[in-house]
């Protein structure tokens, strides 16, 4: 119905070309000149109807829609203004008017195939353009939306734009050599291995996107680790093509999306959504400061206020066990003994498990490791109550701080390799 209206307003606005012709040969003009310039004329005036048309479908489709989208309460609206969606949607009308009009002004063959040709170019352009500007615009409404600020949701509005993209390159091949899209679409089946390998890094991406998005591996915001492209730090954007990552030195990585899939990366987001952050660091004890508890040891031992119901506790135990069995406690191998490094480690929980920067809900653990050539490792193993970076980097090394200054008094020794101070130089006597 509004085809045949357009087509009625053009009919009557070029009724006006019919007489052009003949009143140029009454003026005297030959016959050819006069065919050339009554198609001139034609031209002109339908250069100038589709600019009008164009001036008021830009006005009320673009201004007039922009104007109303100013005083309502949606957001989508107003974004949809911020990326040129309608101003592209106004292109399509002029577009048509143009292909319903060229027949009607023109009578030459060629110019009206060659007009009629650009004009469905042009329309497919600006439904491809309108399509690419409506994914942006979507991307920014649903990355503003609590459900979906989090996902990849670029990724799919990315993957809609290249299909469009696609199709309408395929719509310009069919208007260009004037073969229908359908026969078109069939023949393109032999280069098709073609098209694969000059799609690849795209065809990757997309598969690679969908994987990521429907998994749920990867989400803006997260913080991920891949240590063969050197990425540590925030994820700022997931797109078909590329994951761009800013590290904690304010540099910028790019990973390829597949690279996430078909290689190991590393996501802390399981971490950060936790009670805590874990701390799983060691210290290395000289095994010769390692000792028997003496009766002066556990009297100042007991002076701890962390220590002094453990010690009494497992002294009480270790009397009742040797008394039992008979031993004799005159030889120190005989029985039962507290060593100066397992109260220490005893000492190392009780204080963990009083720390007010220490999530008592999460496991929290002080472990002797596997002995080696450099001395015995206390492995101390708990979390955090905040993950925050600057937060949980003080509170470790707080605690270790405490750890070590306080292994001496329990008559232990942290290993080190010795410096060039600490080796005495002895010269050589034949």
């Amino acid at each position: 119905m509004i085809e045949n209206e357009i087509t009625t307003k053009a009919t009557a606005l070029f009724g006006v070309v019919d007489g052009i012709y003949q009143m140029l040969i009454d003026w005297g003009m030959s016959p050819v000149l006069a065919g050339w310039m009554d198609e001139i004329i034609s031209m002109t005036l339908l250069f100038i109807l589709v600019y009008i048309v164009d001036l008021i479908s830009r006005f009320l489709v673009h201004r007039v829609i922009g104007h109303i989208a100013k005083f309502t309460t949606a957001i989508w609206d107003d974004i949809f203004v911020e990326f040129k969606v309608f101003k592209y949607l106004a292109h399509i009308i002029p577009g048509i008017v143009f292909y319903l009009s060229t027949p009607i002004a023109l009578k030459s063959v060629f110019w009206v195939n060659l007009f009629e040709k650009a004009a469905l170019i042009f329309v497919v352009y600006a439904v491809i353009r309108a399509i690419h500007a409506a994914t942006k615009a979507l991307t920014k409404i649903f990355s503003q939306t609590g459900d979906y600020s989090n996902k990849p949701i670029q990724i799919i509005f990315q993957i809609v734009a290249v299909i469009a993209y696609f199709i309408g390159g395929i719509s310009f091949l069919s208007i260009i050599i004037d073969v229908s899209f359908g026969t078109l679409i069939a023949g393109m089946g032999a280069s098709m291995a073609i098209l694969i390998l000059v799609f690849k890094d795209t065809i990757l991406g997309f598969v690679a996107g969908w994987q990521l998005s429907s998994n749920d591996m990867l989400r803006q915001g997260d913080w991920i680790t891949v240590p063969k492209y050197g990425a540590d730090g925030d994820v700022e954007e997931v797109s078909l093509y590329s994951v761009k990552v800013r590290n904690f030195d304010n540099t910028i990585t790019t990973v390829p999306p597949y690279a996430l899939v078909s290689d190991s990366f590393q996501n802390w987001r399981g971490m950060q959504e936790s009670g805590g952050r874990r701390i799983k660091r060691s210290i290395i004890i000289d095994m010769t400061s390692i000792r028997f508890c003496t009766p002066e040891m556990l009297d100042r031992f007991r002076k701890i206020s962390y220590l002094k119901d453990y010690i009494d506790q497992t002294e009480d135990t270790i009397r009742k066990y040797n008394e039992e069995n008979k031993f004799d406690n005159s030889v120190l191998a005989n029985g039962r003994r507290q060593t100066n490094i397992g109260v220490f480690r005893a000492y190392i929980q009780k204080y963990l498990e009083s720390h007010p920067e220490v999530n008592h809900d999460m496991t929290t653990m002080v472990r002797q490791l596997q002995p080696t050539e450099k001395g015995i490792s206390i492995e101390l193993y708990f979390f955090t109550k905040v993950k925050n970076w600057v937060y949980y980097e003080n509170v470790q090394s707080d605690i270790f701080d405490h750890v070590m200054a306080i292994v001496p008094q329990f008559d232990l020794r942290v290993f080190q390799f010795p410096s060039s101070k600490e080796v005495v130089y002895q010269p050589y006597v034949d």
